[in-house]
């Protein structure tokens, strides 16, 4: 005999599909919107035209009603999450610790459309309540409390805000799940006066003019290797090539994605935690601390603007500023992401045509070794700057005030000011902070941050392969804050570090780049090109 079990399944529209960057224009334009909008989420609205106010208090309420999903296929950009809220009876379904059905998106591929599936997990009969856990399959509870905080308040006076460094396993997670295999133990690789070198990278192979470096096709006869994709199987190489010379480091990544970052920085200064990182929670794994910060802050009126950012993407992808804590903590729910504090007071740079503007600043360091530790900055460093309207903490979905990276923005004209341009006019700007000061304290930083990455042993820590040999791309800001005498000083802040960063502008503009990165990083020859040992 066989039973059979009846399920009936539900599709519910979805009433918006948007994202983030792209809300407040698409309320503004599109017919009756914001309309619906309003009215779903039970704020007033009076009249046909919409106005700010009324799109303002869509954009904040939105967080009590958004749910997310990304496509898996296509490019960076095509698989940054989306957003949606459902229709009016999706919309209404409300949270409870023991549901009545469970929701969650499907996306119809044939249609290019999606829908939310809504199937009961209980008989119900007539007139029983629709309800959906808001925070299905969490098992922390104080996480799940912290998740519902947008709908339900909670006491988090017993929760702390300090944020020590995560155990080992947190690190041993990440090498298992990228599947690296760290090297064996082999002797420091001897120096060759010539070198074939096998790359993936098309600006390596355009601009690698010295006559020590000769290319080849056959990756098997190469001295250096110099991949655009990550390298792996670090053991295999080293049992089978030890004196392949490579252009990555075993378990880099503590520097290269932001979560690790955030997590090494803190051993610097003794444990005490560096002035050179904003301070930065893991949404993943310290949500609580973090919402006790935020509300510490808020209890002590300080200002309360935050970015989130995904822990492994570039170019301001998937990145979002607010002060918002319903927005920040259901970012929780799509890419895994850090939260840093947004810079209120940075130092800003005068563009005559606009005004007073953000900017950061790209230094290209070398790392030539780490046991002992081996650390050059290229002289030549890029600057990025915003384009629209002066600084002032409002409308940060407006890309091109609050963000500077312009290479890839459609659109968007990207400012070139050269670093031996951009001096004299920044110290103009600010003529009791010459630029070589603010510089040794930028050094300073980077050298504090490859310490503390490389103190402990992999996969802990960067691993001292003899044969590795990386360059990476540091970019950074510099804030206002007041010293221990009370003057205004300029504090470096690292925002990221990049693993084989783009460096079009550098060949564009400096075409022996690529030279003086080989140069220094394989010949032993740095003081022949325009670089400074930090370490």
């Amino acid at each position: 005999r066989t039973s059979t079990f009846l399920c009936s399944v539900y599709l519910v529209d979805h009433a918006w599909t948007y994202r983030v960057e792209n809300a407040r224009q698409q309320l503004q334009e599109i017919p009756g919107l914001l309309g619906r909008m309003a009215a779903l989420m039970g704020l007033p609205f009076h009249g046909e035209v919409p106005d700010a106010e009324t799109v303002d208090l869509v954009l904040d309420n939105m967080w009590k009603f958004n749910q997310t999903y990304q496509l898996s296929q296509g490019s960076a950009e095509e698989k940054v999450p989306v957003w949606y809220i459902m229709d009016e009876f999706g919309s209404q379904v409300l949270h409870s610790s023991r549901p009545s059905c469970c929701m969650a998106p499907l996306f119809y591929a044939p249609q290019q459309i999606a829908y939310t599936v809504l199937w009961p997990l209980q008989d119900l009969e007539h007139g029983d309540e629709v309800t959906r856990d808001y925070t299905y399959g969490e098992p922390d509870s104080l996480v799940r409390k912290c998740r519902l905080l947008p709908w339900l308040p909670a006491d988090l006076e017993a929760v702390s805000d300090e944020t020590p460094e995560p155990p080992d396993l947190y690190y041993e997670t990440i090498l298992h799940e990228n599947k690296e295999k760290l090297p064996a133990n082999i002797p420091f690789c001897v120096l060759y006066v010539c070198y074939r070198v096998y790359t993936e990278t098309k600006q390596v192979f355009d601009h690698l003019k010295h006559p020590c470096f000769q290319f080849t096709e056959n990756e098997d006869e190469a001295d250096i290797l110099w991949m655009y994709s990550h390298i792996r199987d670090y053991r295999k190489l080293s049992m089978e090539r030890p004196h392949i010379l490579l252009n990555q480091f075993p378990c880099e990544t503590v520097l290269t994605t932001k979560d690790c970052l955030a997590s090494v920085s803190r051993r610097a200064r003794l444990g005490q935690g560096p002035p050179w990182l904003p301070r930065t929670f893991n949404l993943q794994t310290e949500l609580p601390q973090f919402i006790r910060h935020y509300q510490q802050r808020q209890e002590r009126g300080e200002d309360n603007h935050w970015i989130c950012k995904p822990w492994n993407l570039a170019r301001a992808l998937d990145t979002h500023i607010t002060s918002n804590l319903d927005y920040i903590i259901r970012q929780r729910e799509s890419t895994p992401k850090v939260v840093c504090k947004y810079l209120e007071d940075p130092v800003l740079f005068d563009r005559e045509e606009i005004g007073l503007v953000k900017f950061d600043i790209r230094y290209m360091v070398l790392l030539r070794s780490v046991q002992p530790l081996c650390l050059y900055a290229y002289h030549v460093f890029w600057l990025r700057f915003a384009n629209r309207w002066p600084f002032s903490l409002d409308l940060f979905d407006d890309y091109q005030k609050h963000f500077t990276v312009m290479n890839y923005a459609e659109g968007a004209q990207l400012k070139q000011v050269h670093y031996d341009e951009f001096i004299p006019m920044f110290e103009k700007q600010y003529p009791q902070y010459p630029w070589k000061q603010v510089e040794r304290d930028i050094f300073k930083a980077f050298s504090e941050l490859f310490q503390a990455a490389s103190s402990r042993p992999a996969p802990y820590g960067i691993c001292p392969y003899p044969s590795s040999r990386a360059i990476y791309a540091i970019d950074l800001m510099l804030k206002w804050e007041k010293s221990e005498e009370g003057e205004r000083v300029m504090q470096p802040q690292i925002l990221e570090v990049n693993f084989n960063p783009d460096c079009a502008r550098a060949c564009l503009y400096h075409p022996s780049f690529y030279d003086h990165m080989f140069q220094t990083l394989f010949l032993d020859q740095a003081h022949q090109c325009p670089v400074t040992q930090i370490i």
